[in-house]
């Protein structure tokens, strides 16, 4: 059975689609079969991994490939009334990477945020649009078992939509991205307040008679917060600066004092023991302290090759340089195999 994980924060700049595609990518190293689900309409997930660049390029792609190659037209079945059912999504596999596969995203998925908001708000109440709050759970259902997946993981847009609610709350679990400055500690004050009032209509929408009954049922799940991941910071000497210390702090204090205080009452934050056992676990609720990649990341992208698995080639470097780069590599790797085996762990 797969593990659908939800990378969620309404805040932007926090690298969602950068810790989406490296985990990924070290979890099927691992020896996991993983889809990386791309749910931003920006579509810079599945740009990372194709490596287009523009608006043409994935135009072209969605022409080129036809059928059924990314999630819009996957979900088109239930909210353009099409006479056939969901079905699986054609996957693109991961260059690099065995076991790695990309369930691409569409620049036009935001057109069907109304009609989903319509459809939650009433709840089903009118036949037409009860099958469309289940019908994005069932497409990454569907899509996860024909490709056998051990893990989905699911890079969502900054903001609060109901694509977001919707994909949040269907989610088995979920991790808040974050980055040291003031925007993400209110950030975290913010989803603190939100995440209630999705659970709110989560708990509605699993009693509802009409969506259990639907075509594509709501999901009976609830999901929990397995912790959060600051990245994005410079480090002096192996820690973080000052500056950026204060606002890891900060996030650190809001995530366990706030954010879990509110979740903890709601069923969704796993038992203290569950997260006491995990091994190199931050204080918290922290999964990982990821510093700032600099020039690395132009590197990763030009490859489309996160930084750990980037070979001497592609680095580009000799000398002193290269030697840099190499122990800089051999960080990120030891982060991000840390990471990865957290995430193991509190799925289990």
């Amino acid at each position: 059975m797969h593990k659908r994980i939800a990378m969620f924060n309404h805040k932007g700049g926090v690298s969602k689609t950068t810790t989406t595609f490296h985990l990924g990518w070290m979890l099927a190293s691992k020896g996991h079969r993983v889809v990386l689900v791309d749910a931003d309409p920006q579509c810079n997930l599945s740009g990372l991994i194709l490596g287009f660049k523009g608006e043409t390029e994935f135009e072209k792609f969605y022409e080129a490939e036809g059928g059924n190659r990314n999630i819009r037209t996957g979900l088109a079945p239930a909210f353009e009334s099409q006479p056939r059912a969901i079905e699986p999504v054609e996957c693109v596999a991961v260059q690099g990477c065995d076991r790695l596969f990309l369930l691409p995203g569409h620049i036009r998925l935001s057109e069907y945020e109304v009609t989903l908001g319509i459809a939650q708000e009433l709840s089903g109440s009118i036949q037409t649009l009860q099958n469309l709050p289940g019908s994005i759970s069932y497409l990454l259902d569907v899509t996860a078992n024909k490709y056998n997946a051990d893990f989905v993981l699911v890079d969502m847009n900054p903001s609060l939509s109901s694509i977001n609610q919707n994909l949040l709350m269907t989610s088995d679990f979920f991790i808040v991205p974050t980055s040291p400055d003031f925007f993400s500690v209110m950030a975290i004050e913010s989803l603190s307040t939100v995440i209630p009032r999705w659970h709110t209509w989560a708990e509605r929408a699993r009693q509802n008679e009409t969506l259990k009954s639907a075509a594509y049922p709501y999901p009976a799940t609830n999901p929990k917060f397995i912790g959060s991941i600051i990245q994005k910071y410079r480090p002096r000497k192996g820690s973080a600066t000052v500056g950026f210390q204060k606002w890891i702090d900060s996030i650190n204090d809001r995530v366990a004092n706030q954010l879990v205080k509110t979740l903890r009452p709601l069923g969704m934050v796993l038992p203290d023991n569950t997260y006491q056992a995990v091994p190199g676990l931050l204080p918290n609720y922290c999964l990982a302290q990821i510093a700032d990649f600099n020039t690395l990341i132009t590197k990763s992208q030009d490859h489309r090759t996160p930084v750990f698995a980037l070979t001497d080639e592609q680095l580009g470097h000799v000398g002193t340089v290269l030697e840099g780069d190499r122990a800089k590599r051999q960080e990120f790797e030891g982060v991000f195999s840390n990471l990865a085996e957290q995430v193991e762990t509190l799925t289990k």
